[in-house]
């Protein structure tokens, strides 16, 4: 009995002890690195399992785990480590370096990995943590200073305008230099399509349409690497010949290895507001001279009473400061008879704050959701993401609405093939006023900016009624009602793009033996853009608003691409190794147009064709097919020499069989001194030194088909007797060129990357220099040839600069921490070869228009830069030439007949100031921003000084005497009063005298973000938790502009394209804070 008890007695026991070690606890630790400090982020998987976490900022973590279990800790850089649950509840770890997973590996031409040390060219990388939770939409915005040599700019601060990003400056002035940009292995247009029927789109209409980099959500992207130069992008042939931004999303970075399936949601609100509106002078009111008048221009009668310059001795304005309403004195019959109630009515003379109330603050709401994990052999991963926006900008009537939904994965197959996919879709809706050019007397095409900025100040744009109650027409204050009324135009005139668009890629690569693999890639980026643009009839200027126009059309534009290509890696011997690649692609892009223009409404408020008195066609198609074949060899001798070798030939399909095909070699070599010489390398002193050099080659091909003679057919021009429609076909004024030539470019780079002390000092450093020959351009025709233009091959740029980037951690403990990085980038671009006087490439001349606003030219040993104009007028010793009513003499040509050249546009450098704090949980970024030099033809600066508006003007009693002489070489000794100076001289003047230094330093980015502790989520659902305040575009400086104008230089005036330097009163910029939320589950 006693024996069957014990028995008993030992299985019972048994069954305890195995019901403990099964039961499942809570592990919790801390993971350091090898000097003891915390990291963050450290992936902790239960081996055999999902489960799994990561360690917070403090380096903590808890995971639920059952005795005798493995816990797996990995972390980029160091080696993966394994601890087995005990019967305690604590596991602590530190982890130890992986040399060789240190190597720093980036993404390459063509989706190849490639260890940076390795590289004979320059790469920047920027990191997910740099572009999430931003206050823009736009991803090109959001990359603004993150990388040397890369200008973004602006159309303005509307939400959803434009965005311009070129990479080391201009290379051609005919062709794009915008970069390629590459999602996900898959080409990725970023067009901007401001013209119809063919049209580029002018100046005047190019700043309201938005860029389709809209599409893109910053969210979902994982990484970006930045290709700057030819060497590095010879695979993409001739697309990559303005470098490559690569951008890989979140579901494009799907990897393989166990990982828990993780749900990150982010979520933010941020305030849109403007940034640069002028300081207003509130001293004086409309007219001339210190007289009254309902004019344009703010040079009237002061508001105080008394003095010379006092509304006292003014007889339109009464002892109480009142005068007769606007809208009681006009000659217009038709604005007195819609407001009988205001005839005979008084209007107080004050100011009053009609732009600051104009506009009202927007705001940025941004959801972001993704889910992420693989399963538990770590073979198949997936990713997912789905992203709102929803940006309502500081403009009446604009706002960016956008959805976005990606998703991707990742599987090894048991049968050597690997296979990826991913699949982005997106609706972008844009909706805006128009917001095209404005030179301050009226406007030149449609805007809403242009008749608001210069309101005069006694002017209560908000009180006045804007519209006509009887037919809906726009009313103001001028006495012929000769100015559109902006909130008749916020109202009236609607511009809207919506957008569908579509990418996907999918690869497969099979594993042919160890050594070497065959990949295929297929992929396909398509967009509709439906463009929805009208006005209702009522306005006043121009025929498009005063009869009205409805504009409705689809851009459907395909990206097919594909790429097969074997991949090989081979140890040559013991020392020396190599890899390659050897491949062939495809890309078609097509483009189509269609739609329907009508004009002359006829019952105000309908905005649909039948209600148009005339309606024509929009119709244009353009296609283009690319085929190329490459090769890259890469060989490394012992870890300190890799020299790498590519080629591509590209066959281009709308040229001659004589010029539609260039091969474009490339090389690049890398030398690691402290790896190859004993003894170079110390702890304490030099870390690490590579340098670098290589040689690429790029050509452009022109758009289009420049070498057909292209022949319309209309059936709308002529009728025969009966009425019926002739059907006739015609050519422009573009005579076909059979020879033309693609652009070749050529570029040298030299550089070294190194690291010091510990590796705490990093300093990379690259010069350039690139050739740019056989440009495309326009080439006047005689008339008397039928036609009045072609295109030649013509001319040579060269391009050369250097870029800097120095990194310094400041401090690094345990508990505090500051990282600074600067980069910088200086370049000077010159026309060595040009036979034609001048080419007249962005601006107005290009587009037919007067000299009055400048122009951007192409001159023969001048910079690509140069901005051309009118020039005030200068005797042989230099001397201003000054009229004999005191004004300076404006001079259109120069003694050799030439346009005057009144500025260069390009900057002397560009700098950017990016810090990074850390105390425990705490975060604190900012980043400082300084371009120095550079002109600018700012309309904004010369309308607000021209017309009186701003602080500068507000001495009124003061004479002027121009510096200069008269024609005679007599002393200049005429008086000139206030108005005269700045409205006859600065506005309507020389255009020299609207050139401005446009060097500005600003405050882009401050962010203040806390990260919560392991232990106050224990017993929440959440594995981390922040909340971060951030602000963007906080302050600026352009401190040799004129302080009351407050102007903002970053903006692009002409829209996207090459031109520069240009401001068309194109709006405030914006300024965005607000708070946001990152959680994972």
């Amino acid at each position: 009995m006693k024996t069957k008890l014990s028995g008993i007695l030992t299985l019972l026991l048994a069954f305890v002890v195995h019901i403990t070690f099964a039961q499942d606890k809570t592990i919790s630790g801390t993971v350091t690195d090898a000097d003891g400090l915390p990291l963050p982020g450290v992936n902790i998987v239960v081996e055999g399992t999902s489960n799994g976490t990561q360690t917070d900022f403090d380096g903590n973590y808890s995971i639920t785990a059952s005795t005798g279990q493995t816990l797996l800790f990995t972390y980029i850089g160091q080696k993966p480590s394994r601890r087995t649950v005990g019967a305690g509840n604590s596991i602590n770890v530190q982890m130890v370096e992986d040399a060789q997973a240190l190597e720093e590996v980036v993404v390459t031409a063509q989706g190849i990995k490639r260890e940076k040390k390795a590289l004979g060219y320059a790469v920047t990388s920027v990191g997910s943590e740099d572009l999430e939770q931003r206050a823009e939409g736009d991803v090109a915005r959001v990359l603004s200073g993150k990388a040397a040599g890369v200008n973004i700019t602006s159309a303005g601060g509307a939400s959803g305008s434009a965005t311009n990003v070129t990479i080391r400056g201009l290379s051609s002035f005919s062709g794009s230099n915008q970069a390629l940009f590459i999602v996900d292995g898959i080409p990725f247009s970023n067009d901007t399509n401001a013209g119809v029927n063919g049209d580029d789109g002018s100046f005047i209409s190019g700043a309201t349409q938005g860029s389709r980099f809209l599409d893109l959500d910053p969210n979902n992207i994982a990484s970006v690497e930045v290709l700057k130069g030819l060497a590095a992008a010879t695979l993409y042939g001739t697309r990559g010949k303005n470098g490559v931004i690569l951008i890989t999303t979140k579901a494009g970075a799907a990897k393989t290895g166990p990982k828990k399936t993780e749900i990150t949601v982010s979520q933010s609100y941020f305030t849109n507001e403007y940034a640069s509106l002028p300081d207003y002078q509130d001293d004086f009111g409309n007219g001339f001279d210190q007289s009254f008048g309902w004019f344009f221009s703010n040079w009237g009668p002061s508001f105080e009473r008394g003095g010379v310059a006092g509304w006292g001795n003014q007889p339109a304005i009464d002892d109480n400061g009142t005068l007769e309403h606007p809208y009681s004195t006009t000659a217009v019959a038709a604005t007195r008879n819609a407001f009988p109630e205001l005839q005979g009515t008084r209007y107080d003379w004050k100011p009053y704050d009609s732009v600051e109330e104009f506009f009202s603050p927007g705001y940025v709401t941004n959801t972001s959701v993704n889910v992420n994990g693989s399963s538990e052999d770590g073979n198949t991963s997936f990713n997912a993401n789905v992203g709102y926006l929803n940006d309502v900008g500081f403009t009446p009537g604009n706002s960016l609405n956008r959805t976005n939904v990606s998703l991707g994965g990742k599987s090894i197959l048991s049968n050597k093939f690997t296979i990826t996919g991913t699949m982005n879709y997106a609706r972008t809706d844009y909706k805006t006023p128009p917001i095209a050019a404005s030179r301050g007397n009226g406007t030149d095409g449609l805007s809403v900016y242009g008749n608001v900025l210069f309101t005069p100040r006694s002017v209560d744009l908000m009180g006045l009624p804007f519209e006509n109650p009887i037919d809906g027409s726009s009313v103001y204050y001028r006495n012929g009602n000769d100015i559109i009324n902006p909130r008749w135009t916020a109202k009236n005139v609607t511009y809207r793009q919506l957008t569908n668009r579509f990418n996907w890629n999918l690869a497969l690569a099979y594993q042919l033996n160890d050594n070497m693999t065959l990949n295929w890639r297929s992929g396909l980026d398509f967009y509709n853009e439906r463009n929805m643009n009208g006005s209702n009839k009522g306005g006043v200027e121009f025929n498009s608003a005063i009869f009205g126009f409805y504009d409705t059309y689809d851009n459907n534009n395909s990206i097919w691409d594909h790429f097969l290509s074997i991949n090989g890696n081979y140890d040559l011997s013991e020392k020396l190794g190599m890899s390659f690649i050897a491949g062939a692609t495809s890309r078609s892009d097509i483009f189509d147009q269609s739609g329907v223009s009508s004009t002359g409404q006829i019952v105000y408020g309908i905005k649909r064709h039948f209600n148009y008195e005339n309606q024509s066609p929009i119709q244009f198609s353009q296609k283009q097919n690319i085929i190329g074949l490459l090769a890259q060899a890469t060989f490394d001798y012992d870890d300190y020499l890799f020299l790498n070798v590519s080629a591509r030939k590209d066959w281009v399909s709308n040229l001659t069989s004589e010029n539609n095909s260039k091969t474009y070699p490339g090389v690049s070599l890398s030398f690691l001194p402290t790896n190859a010489i004993s003894g170079l390398r110390s702890e304490g002193g030099l870390n690490f030194l590579k340098l670098r050099g290589s040689y690429g080659t790029s050509a452009t091909f022109p758009t289009g088909y420049p070498i057909f003679g292209v022949t319309e057919q209309n059936t709308q021009i002529f009728t025969d007797a009966s009425g019926g429609s002739v059907t006739t076909n015609q050519i422009g004024g573009f005579q076909a060129n059979p020879d033309l030539k693609p652009e070749l470019l050529e570029e040298l780079e030299f550089g070294f990357e190194s690291k010091f002390l510990k590796n705490r000092v990093s300093l990379d450093f690259t010069y350039f220099h690139r050739t740019t020959n056989d440009l495309i351009v326009d080439i006047p025709l005689s008339p008397a040839t039928g036609f009045t233009t072609t295109q030649g091959n013509v001319g040579e740029i060269v391009n050369k600069g250097f870029e800097a980037d120095l990194g310094i951690d400041i401090f690094k403990g345990e508990n505090f921490s500051w990282n600074s990085k600067v980069n910088f980038f200086a370049n000077d671009e010159t026309v060595t070869e040009q036979e034609q006087d001048a080419i007249f490439y962005a601006g107005s001349l290009a587009q037919g228009g007067a000299l009055f606003r400048g122009s951007n030219a192409a001159i023969k040993g001048e910079s690509l830069g140069t901005i051309v104009g009118t020039a005030i007028g200068r005797d042989d010793n230099g001397n201003f030439l000054v009229n004999s009513a005191g004004n300076y003499v404006v001079v259109e040509q120069d003694a050799d007949g030439n346009v005057p050249i009144i500025g260069d546009a390009i900057p002397d450098y560009t700098m950017n100031f990016i810090n990074s704090l850390r105390f425990k949980n705490w975060n604190f970024g900012f980043q400082v921003s300084h371009v120095k030099g550079g002109d600018m033809l700012s309309s904004t600066t010369a309308v607000l000084l021209g017309r009186g508006l701003i602080q500068e003007t507000a001495n009124r009693l003061d004479t002027y005497i121009l510096p200069g002489v008269t024609e005679s070489g007599a002393p200049n000794n005429t008086q000139i009063n206030n108005s005269t100076y700045y409205f006859s001289n600065l506005l309507f003047g020389p255009t020299e005298t609207r050139i401005y230094d446009a060097s500005v330093i600003r405050l882009q980015e401050v962010s203040l973000g806390y990260s919560f502790p392991s232990k106050f989520l224990d017993k929440t659902p959440f594995g981390s938790l922040t909340i971060t305040a951030q602000g963007f575009n906080l302050w600026y400086d352009a401190y040799n502009m004129p302080d009351g104008a407050n102007f903002d230089p970053n903006v692009q005036g002409v829209g996207v394209g090459n031109g520069r330097g240009f401001d068309f009163i194109n709006g405030p910029s914006s300024r965005r804070y607000g708070i946001s939320v990152k959680a994972s589950f």
